[in-house]
């Protein structure tokens, strides 16, 4: 994340093999990601941090993290509630023992001002007691007009370690974000193709209206990380979060979806108005109260030649929606939006919509999970079962209650020299959170997976490869503006490739190849991504501490396809074609200072991400430059 200069979750996760981010493309209100062609579902120390769309969601800021793990596949088993293609999960800074203490200033493009502070030590002579506080406020617009991207974060975090075999850890989180959308959902006239007078609409247009358009999200948050080793050698987990999320969602956006003016086809804007079109007001303001905790006790039992390491736990989550939300359409479906030419905006003569009060929802879940790794000497096999209870609805209806058993099964050989095949199979159930009080079904899924993973002695090299075969049920979509539904069986299977190393005490290397053959019932994909990133340290005029990076990340060309019930093709979207993008940093440090300039996406390309067959695109972010100066002591 330091070294390519993160600002998101999904810039983070630019040169991970599986991953898709920046789905859809610059996207203020979240971190758009896919891993295995799905959704993955977020995780913030080992607990579910969120459950419903953009109106309920805070973006995760990467200057409070210790890392990100993305696991790939169903990870039901451990996680309860995971999406059939896997799952992220941010790390938070945690308090250490050394004393280590930075600040820093970050300024870049679209105004970006940044300070940021990280300080870590003991409170405590005997070390027993230690502390970290993370600090950061940002001010910034973005590349679209009128849409900003401030941000003020604040974590404590407290450890307690009476002995060495018991720790106590607190986090806290208070995050505030003022921002808008930067996702205009642009047609694909303007977009992917030019308009009947050859125009095409610019990176930085804004459709809304500058005084109502926002995305304010506030989110608050109170974590206990607790584990605590037996004599016997078992030792207990519990993580514990309690969190508020509240976002005041305001937007205005275009009917790429069927634009009835002349009437003409989605993507486009009908004969003789080129460039004018409706659009949708949009708002709600959603509260968000939840519980997630999760206990488990793991040890080592041996019968006989078998070593193994079972795993027993416990899992509940409770989550509490309260929201207000209104909508208006544009004037010729009746409403009182005006229309709005995207190369000459007038944001005049705008109403907004009146929020009315929906039914409180809320999603109860409770999992027990049990595992056995099981070990003889290179072989290891591993079996887990578990068993879901959830529950969901809204206040003014009854519970819908579901039942669930995902299993877990996987076998790996270490050899000698090593590699390390393995197969895998597991399984999927996932609840779905209410959306504007419609209830859904749970998603169910289920994978197959076989690869090979190679690392050496010394572990300055690994390499893996997997192949995979998934299948889901209940896939929530958006197949028009104002409506979402669920649809039956998909199948996907793809192919992933990487490697990483450090080819000498100076560089380092980190390259993937994905191959995603995505079901055409859903939202489509690249079927072929792949990007390198490299890394090297020198000296300049006998100075240490000098080095430069550099990546490359491709994709190939795809096109989205919507299928009516029976099967038939309703609509093709425009060909997304194929980009290559570069990034690039160069940066000096030594014990005290650190100064750094990075650029993502060094050309300063035009691309769109992703044009959908419903009718609207996204544009892809534009270059940016960010220079960092800081300062440990």
């Amino acid at each position: 994340m330091l070294d390519q200069g993160a600002n998101g979750v999904q810039d983070a996760l630019n040169y991970a093999a599986g991953v898709r981010s920046n789905a859809y493309g610059l996207d203020s209100r979240s971190d758009g990601t896919r891993i295995r062609g799905t959704a993955p579902d977020e995780y913030e120390d080992g607990l579910r941090r969120l459950f419903n769309w953009y109106t309920s969601n805070t973006r995760v800021e990467p200057y409070a993290l210790e890392r990100i793990e993305v696991l790939r596949g169903p990870a039901a088993l451990m996680y309860g509630q995971g999406s059939t293609g896997g799952l992220i999960n941010t790390v938070s800074k945690r308090p250490q023992a050394e004393t280590q203490r930075e600040v820093g200033v970050q300024l870049g493009s679209w105004n970006r001002r940044q300070v940021q502070a990280d300080l870590t030590g003991a409170l405590s002579e005997d070390g027993q007691w230690l502390y970290r506080l993370v600090a950061l406020k940002r001010k910034a617009d973005t590349q679209v007009d009128h849409v900003r991207d401030d941000r003020a974060v604040l974590a404590p975090s407290l450890t307690w370690k009476p002995s060495a075999s018991t720790s106590w850890t607190l986090l806290a989180l208070w995050h505030q974000d003022r921002s808008g959308s930067t996702s205009q959902f642009f047609p694909w006239e303007g977009v992917a193709t030019p308009t009947a007078n050859g125009r095409r609409i610019p990176t930085h247009t804004f459709t809304g209206d500058p005084d109502w358009d926002r995305y304010d999200s506030d989110r608050a948050s109170l974590t206990s990380v607790f584990e605590h080793r037996f004599d016997s050698g078992w030792t207990f987990k519990q993580n514990l979060r309690s969190s508020y999320n509240k976002v005041d969602y305001r937007s205005l956006y275009g009917d790429s979806f069927g634009n009835d003016i002349t009437p003409a086809a989605p993507g486009t804007y009908g004969s003789g108005v080129s460039g004018l079109f409706g659009r949708f007001a949009d708002a709600s303001i959603t509260k968000v109260r939840m519980l997630a905790a999760d206990q488990n006790l793991e040890g080592t039992v041996q019968t006989g030649p078998l070593t193994h390491r079972v795993l027993l736990g416990l899992d509940v989550v409770e989550y509490k929606q309260a929201s207000a939300s209104g909508i208006d359409y544009p004037t010729y479906y009746g409403g009182s939006v005006p229309l709005i030419d995207v190369y000459a905006p007038d944001y005049s003569g705008f109403t907004p919509p009146t929020l009315t009060a929906n039914p409180l929802s809320y999603q109860r879940q409770l999992g027990l999970y049990l595992q056995d790794q099981v070990r003889l000497d290179r072989w290891t096999l591993v079996a887990g079962l578990r068993r879901d209870r959830a529950a969901s609805g809204t206040e003014d209806a009854p519970a819908e209650r579901h039942y669930a058993t995902s299993r877990r099964l996987g076998l790996i050989h270490a050899f000698d020299n090593g590699w390390s095949p393995y197969v895998n199979y597991s399984e999927s159930f996932t609840p779905v959170a209410a959306i504007d009080a419609q209830t859904f079904k749970p998603q169910r899924g289920r994978q197959v997976e076989a690869g090979v993973k190679y690392q050496p002695a010394g572990g300055s090299l690994l390499f893996t490869a997997a192949a995979y075969k998934l299948r889901e049920s209940n896939r929530v979509v958006s197949p028009t503006a104002t409506t979402y539904a669920q649809i039956g069986e998909t199948r996907t299977q793809g192919l992933e490739l990487e490697f990483k190393a450090s080819v000498t005490r100076a560089i380092d290397v980190v390259a993937n190849y994905t191959y995603t053959d995505i079901d055409q019932q859903l939202e489509q994909l690249p079927r072929n991504q792949a990007s390198f990133w490299g890394k090297w340290r020198f000296p300049v005029a006998g100075i240490e501490g000098f080095s430069a990076g550099a990546g490359l990340r491709w994709m190939s060309s795809f096109r989205d396809v919507a299928h009516a019930y029976n099967g038939s093709v309703t609509s093709t979207a425009p060909e997304t074609p194929a980009v290559t993008l570069v990034d690039a940093m160069v940066a000096w440090e030594n014990a005290r200072w650190r100064a750094a300039l990075n650029v993502t996406n060094l050309s300063d390309k035009v691309y769109y991400s992703t044009c959908l067959s419903r009718g609207d695109c996204w544009y892809g972010a534009r270059r940016s430059v960010v220079g960092s100066l800081t300062y440990r002591f």
